[in-house]
């Protein structure tokens, strides 16, 4: 089993946001604190080397952003679109979001750590060497996704959906709890511990259609 690598971020002296100021051109060295994002169009932008603190993302439409290098804390939002989006060397911490988009994505040296994600969306996407830390997930999606060194370390997985997802060296033994809505039988790549084998027994056998009787 190999573990997932960490991003390496070190961010510059970083330059204040101007609050109003458009989303839609490259960012370098830019500090969003306590900003109002909703809404806003980044479209195919890239943020490098920047951090985004306590910023409100609800409905923002970041499609196929480039984040790179940075750290994203204390986001909130609900419905923000990161569709096809690619996120290299990121740390999420303690983000509170709902409904986000993140189908398509590409996502490498990433950490969520803290926080609650409702309704995740992440089918298609490609996740290699991702690590969810203490963090809740409910009802996320890595239908088709494909998913290689990835960690749930201390994580609460609720109704997670695997189905048809491709699994290489994913760590499920140390998530606080975890409930598979769907995709049970995609589990070939992934590790368990005993206590969730036998949680997860009955569902593997339905999927196999395999028939307990006393």
């Amino acid at each position: 089993m190999n573990s997932p690598r960490r991003p390496e971020i070190s961010l510059p002296e970083l330059r204040p946001y101007r609050e109003g100021a458009g989303l839609e051109h490259d960012h370098d060295g830019i500090g969003f604190e306590d900003a109002d994002l909703s809404g806003t169009d980044g479209s195919g932008a890239t943020f490098l080397d920047c951090a985004i603190r306590r910023c409100s993302l609800d409905e923002a439409r970041w499609e196929r952003v480039r984040l790179l290098d940075s750290l994203m804390e204390g986001v909130t939002g609900v419905g923000t679109d990161l569709a096809g989006a690619e996120l290299r060397d990121v740390e999420i911490v303690d983000a509170r979001l709902g409904g986000v988009q993140l189908h398509g994505a590409h996502l490498s040296r990433v950490i969520v750590r803290g926080g609650k994600i409702d309704f995740l969306n992440l089918r298609q996407s490609v996740l290699s060497d991702v690590t969810f830390e203490n963090c809740v997930l409910v009802e996320p999606d890595f239908g088709g996704a494909k998913l290689a060194r990835v960690a749930f370390s201390g994580c609460v997985l609720r109704g997670v959906d695997f189905t048809k997802a491709a699994m290489t060296d994913v760590d499920l033994r140390e998530a606080a709890e975890l409930d598979i809505a769907a995709g049970v039988g995609e589990l070939a790549g992934a590790v368990v511990n005993t206590s969730q084998l036998l949680d997860l027994a009955p569902a593997l056998a339905a999927e196999m259609g395999l028939r307990v009787e006393r």
